[in-house]
């Protein structure tokens, strides 16, 4: 049975707790490889668009209420696996997990956020 619902299949955005906003958004921004020249809006959120249509929001004023958990919060894609790892090393990156199965690892952003690289 088919129920009709008002909300969308879609996911919009993904939240990541930060402790410091700009130091995010520099961290982040120099990760992706984009200009972190937009605005901090209401001194504790910096919104980045990604490629996928989703927005990755960094926030700080949820900081103190988050969990650490041991699942990732989400993956980034990657069509180099051994490149983004490297790079990642290379950049002084928390690397909790090597490469797996030859398509995936996880690392620690500065907040201790545990986030996924996946080659899809």
């Amino acid at each position: 049975m088919t129920t009709t619902s008002p909300l969308l299949p879609q996911i919009g955005a993904i939240f990541v707790a930060v402790s410091d906003i700009e130091r995010a958004r520099d961290w982040y921004c120099r990760l992706l490889g984009i200009p972190a020249d937009s605005e901090i809006m209401f001194g504790h959120l910096y919104c980045i668009p990604l490629q996928s249509g989703l927005t990755l929001i960094l926030d700080s004023k949820i900081f103190p209420k988050r969990i650490i958990d041991d699942a990732p919060l989400f993956h980034f894609n990657t069509q180099d696996i051994e490149a983004s790892y490297a790079f990642l090393k290379e950049s002084g990156v928390e690397v909790v997990v090597p490469i797996q199965h030859g398509h995936w690892f996880n690392f620690r952003d500065p907040d201790g956020n545990l986030i996924m690289v996946s080659q899809c």
